[in-house]
């Protein structure tokens, strides 16, 4: 007796019957011998699944076909990489230990233990054998086998033995086999290794085992797969632009900060031109927030532990908080790892009425985080961050125009550095990572869509990317070479008002609880500016460049000269430098531009005389504008007022 058919729904709502044990592969050559080529993966009921596995009966399947602007395409071919890489690690390295090896937003890695950290000279060898590996087109081969068959497999392999340990006893698993490597993976895979066209291995470094520093140091090879060259191409013309752009290297050659070891990793000292930098960006977000109703405090770097065990932090960002500390009296303190608490306190040290509300306070300041050595990166991720930090509390019919005051000022900073940005809407954690129940968090969630839709804005929705005490609107920009980044913050809060037991007195003549807005504009100074250093390449526009002009005598005979020019620029309170070196006059104006400065003024003779200057903007091309300097002055003015991106 035949079997009955299968019932497939297809992504345009049109059905499809398969005899039953039809696989994802079957489907699409039902459909036609074209998609069929195509195929690398499909979605079953929104599952990414390997185009060999059967499909049940009613599910809604789509194909995934090869395509560099597919992220679930790209996920295929990359994880199918990454097991490509360790074939090829294994081939040269036969007793190499394997670690982890998933795909990654813009290409894979993959963990191993080695005697030895890979060179420039392993990861060329081991990419030719990758090739050969690709080349062989071996099918990827999933099969499912039981906990005391995986532990037979990967007897040689103790560091797949420990994840095996982790998987829960419930759950199915499953190796994949490719020519002579197996692995323990979940999946999905391409069909076959002959996918794997477009690949370039990147960069190799230390990277401990599940980023324990305790635990044994491994090592990481970087790669990246695309499925067209020209994608390939591209990314790599990115990463050498992103290579030039590196906040870290042009730290050191702009003399803007250092992280010294004699004081610690992940703490930042700012030079002088990098203070100034920062001098400039505080100043800017302070006025913007000042002229938006908000009132600035400040509150201590370190506070009593029962403040944040009653705010919920010890319990669930204890991981991220330095170890606590003990007066003589046995009291025990925290240094703080956000500013909230504090700003709760001084809402709470007076009554408040509806009158009062929306009571908005803003701090730039210090906050302190244990983040583990292995993740932190020049500006990117720090110890010790600068937040602009500001809590608004306000009555739930103000929740929606206080979110725009916030939008405002995210577009206000956005589009005066010339940043594309979107929202991404990140709703509640998981159960056990957050505080409050699901009725306070469906109003918090609802509230933050309704403002971003009355707005006409549109989002991306983050399901489970919420903080552990409200949901938030994320800000994401793009840099100039395309990167996207975690700008602002906005968090909506009904869950510490209620710890807090904060209050303010209604129209009613009754106690009601506020509602809290946690907000940051920058994020932090930190990581916004080493953004802002590799966005901007340096170059920073003339309003936050460290130094506006350098003027430029060419002789010494000038020198006075530049100097009474120098200073009439300083008195119009312009950040201005004097070289007066006796090095060559070509070569002072070389080393201005490497310095990036925005504008080099040249004083010879003729410009003496006619009471002008040489101007050399950055980015001219060595074009020279001889001009009067009171129309100098009055152009770099202008730029600096209006915040122009232009030199």
């Amino acid at each position: 007796m035949n079997e009955s058919p299968i019932a497939i729904t297809l992504p345009d709502g049109s059905p499809k019957r398969l005899p039953r044990g039809s696989s994802a592969a079957d489907l699409a050559a039902a459909i036609g011998p074209g998609l069929a080529r195509a195929a690398v993966a499909a979605r079953v009921d929104g599952v990414l699944t390997d185009l060999s596995a059967a499909l049940p009966d009613g599910a809604q399947v789509a194909i995934v076909t090869r395509s560099d602007e597919d992220p679930d395409a790209l996920y295929v071919l990359r994880h199918s990489a990454a097991h490509a890489l360790a074939t090829a690690v294994r081939e040269r390295y036969p007793g190499a230990g394997i670690g982890f090896g998933p795909p990654i937003d813009d290409g894979f890695y993959y963990d191993f233990e080695v005697p030895a950290p890979f060179t420039p000279e392993d990861l060329e060898e081991i990419e030719r054998t990758m090739a050969e590996v690709a080349g062989a087109d071996d099918p990827f081969e999933r099969r499912e086998v039981t906990r005391d068959e995986a532990r037979a497999l990967f007897a040689d392999d103790p560091l797949k033995l420990e994840r095996l340990d982790e998987i829960p006893e419930d759950e199915a698993i499953s190796v994949y086999r490719n020519g002579p490597f197996l692995d323990l993976c979940r999946g999905p895979h391409a069909p076959r290794t002959g996918e794997i066209r477009h690949f370039r291995l990147l960069s190799a470094a230390g990277a401990y085992w599940r980023g324990d520093e305790r635990r044994q140091m491994l090592q990481r090879i970087y790669g990246t797969a695309f499925y067209s060259r020209e994608a390939l191409e591209a990314y790599i013309a990115r990463v050498e632009e992103a290579r030039k752009r590196d906040h870290r290297k042009l730290g050191r050659e702009l003399d803007l900060f250092s992280i010294q070891d004699e004081i610690g990793p992940g703490l930042v000292c700012w030079h002088p031109r990098g203070a100034r930098v920062q001098l400039e960006l505080r100043r800017w977000i302070e006025d913007l927030q000042e002229a938006h109703g908000y009132q600035f405090v400040y509150t201590p770097h370190i506070s009593s532990e029962a403040l944040f065990r009653r705010s919920g932090h010890l319990p669930n960002y204890a991981e991220n908080m330095y170890p606590r500390m003990e007066d003589e009296d046995g009291e025990a303190f925290r240094v703080k790892p956000m500013n909230c608490p504090g700003h709760i306190t001084i809402y709470a040290a007076n009554p408040r009425s509806y009158r009062d509300l929306p009571v908005r306070l803003a701090e730039v300041a210090n906050v302190y985080r244990n983040e583990r050595s292995g993740t932190l990166h020049g500006l990117l991720r720090v110890r010790m961050l600068t937040m602009d930090d500001g809590h608004v509390f306000c009555t739930p019919e103000q929740i929606e125009d206080e979110i725009f005051i916030c939008l405002e000022l995210v577009d206000t900073v956005m589009t005066t550095l010339g940043l594309d940005y979107r929202f991404d809407l990140s709703t509640r954690p998981d159960g056990d990572k957050r505080i409050g129940g699901d009725e306070v968090w469906d109003v918090a969630e609802g509230a933050l869509r309704d403002a971003l839709e009355r707005g006409g804005l549109e989002y991306k929705l983050d399901e489970g990317g919420g903080a552990f005490y409200g949901p938030k609107i994320d800000i994401k920009y793009k840099d100039a070479i395309g990167r996207e980044w975690q700008g602002a913050t906005i968090q909506l809060d009904f869950n510490l008002p209620e710890r807090f037991e904060l209050e303010y007195m209604g129209t009613d003549n009754k106690p009601h609880r506020p509602v809290m807005i946690h907000r940051a504009i920058f994020g932090t100074l930190e990581r916004f500016t080493g953004v802002l250093i590799e966005h901007f390449a340096g170059a920073f526009p003339p309003w936050l460049a460290p130094v506006q002009v350098r003027v430029l005598p060419i002789t010494d005979a000038h020198a006075a000269a530049a100097g009474d020019i120098r200073d009439r620029l300083a008195a119009e309170g312009l950040r201005v430098e004097l070289d007066a070196r006796s090095d060559t006059l070509g070569y002072r104006i070389r080393d201005g531009e490497l310095q990036k400065v925005p504008y080099l003024l040249v004083v010879g003779d003729r410009e003496i005389e006619a009471g002008t200057v040489a101007v050399r903007a950055r980015g001219a091309d060595r074009k020279q504008e001889v001009v009067p300097l009171a129309d100098f002055v009055s152009r770099i003015r202008q730029r600096v007022e209006t915040r122009s991106l232009k030199a």
